[in-house]
């Protein structure tokens, strides 16, 4: 019976050092994604080019393109993501990779105008090293009703 005890303490203890681990995990991801919406904001294209894989993709509602064609976007303005109203984050880490769901209204200038758009931005990113890497960045136009469901 003692053993039985201390096996199923052990379980518990476990788990919950697994559920730390994955909490504290996810508060990074959350952390960086925040991180890079200021950079965006900043035009800060060194913070972002080493955040950006060498491979990574942008979907926007204009079109797809790689991290060079992105940094040069955010470099020279033809873009300025100016802000980006975080309303709701969801992060799910599977294995040494993380996808990020942020709701935000996002306040661009395009093409010289303002523009005021409702967003879920789905980021994928992969842990290199001691970093993370954003793999994906994709714009999905939705409603300001929209909800994320989370776990």
């Amino acid at each position: 019976m003692k053993k039985s005890i201390i096996g199923l303490l052990f379980i518990l203890l476990s788990a919950q050092g697994s559920f730390a681990q994955q909490s504290a995990t996810e508060q990074e991801i959350k952390d960086l994604s925040k991180a890079k919406w200021q950079w965006m904001a900043d035009k800060n294209v060194d913070k972002l080019a080493s955040l950006f894989h060498d491979k990574s993709k942008f979907v926007h509602m204009s079109g797809t393109w790689k991290k060079n064609e992105e940094l040069d976007i955010i470099k020279t303005g033809r873009i300025w993501y100016k802000k980006a109203d975080v309303h709701d984050v969801a992060v799910e880490v599977i294995d040494d990779n993380a996808i990020v769901w942020n709701r935000i209204t996002l306040t661009a200038v395009v093409r010289g105008t303002d523009a005021v758009n409702e967003f879920t931005v789905t980021e994928v990113y992969k842990k290199q090293g001691n970093d993370w890497k954003l793999l994906a960045l994709t714009f999905s136009s939705v409603r300001d009703t929209h909800k994320i469901e989370h776990e």
